[in-house]
């Protein structure tokens, strides 16, 4: 965890958070088991009232700070800490980003693709039609801008999202899959739609990135 953050926390006494329990093992990692305790923690979700957050916002007195903890990734990139970014701007409460590793970047890095153009769509639509129909549109895009498409899946629909972009795409559209990145099994390759067609990677529940170009 990089010195900022430590020194962060350090300061926090509120957090906006997906899971509590999630947040709260991260603090006790941290180092920080001690102040559990005495620490407030509000869930974030997609639907969530925002009613306590505003709340809880509003509460924060001069000098005091609030923290947005991630279950994984960057806070307010495919993460709905973004809704108390937002309430904060409004309410004219300064909002400070922290460095901190990004499974998307770290694709991108790795995939061997334009870095220099590049689009995040986040999670496509669950639904397979859809999902389909939006592969097809960001295929399209490589082959006529050359601008790289990222996109995630959740781990127990990584397979289903795979058969659809080897059903969907061109066999010269190049596709990186990059697993568990950081992790004990990661997993990072690029090659043409028609190399994966010849053998299938192993997700095995691990959380992934697609990075399409060509």
């Amino acid at each position: 965890m990089a010195p900022g953050i430590i020194e962060a926390i350090s300061f926090c006494h509120l957090y906006f958070v997906e899971h509590i329990k999630t947040a709260r093992r991260l603090l006790a990692k941290s180092g920080y088991a001690s102040k559990i305790d005495q620490s407030v923690f509000i869930e974030m979700h997609r639907g969530v009232d925002t009613s306590q957050a505003i709340e809880a916002l509003q509460s924060l007195s001069a000098g005091q700070c609030a923290g947005i903890i991630s279950d994984a990734g960057l806070p307010c990139v495919a993460d709905p800490g973004s809704v108390v970014v937002e309430l904060a701007q409004q309410m004219g409460i300064r909002v400070v980003p922290l460095p901190g590793p990004s499974s998307i970047m770290m694709a991108l890095m790795a995939s061997g693709m334009n870095g220099q153009q590049f689009a995040f769509h986040g999670y496509l639509s669950r639904e397979t039609h859809d999902r389909r129909k939006s592969l097809q549109k960001l295929q399209m895009e490589v082959a006529k801008t050359g601008i790289t498409q990222i996109f995630m899946e959740t781990p127990y629909r990584n397979e289903a999202m795979l058969k659809d972009i080897l059903s969907v795409c061109q066999s010269e559209i190049r596709l990186c899959i990059a697993m568990d990145i950081s992790g004990p099994y990661e997993y990072i390759r690029s090659q043409s739609i028609a190399e994966w067609k010849k053998h299938l990677p192993k997700f095995y529940k691990n959380p992934a990135i697609f990075v399409m170009g060509r």
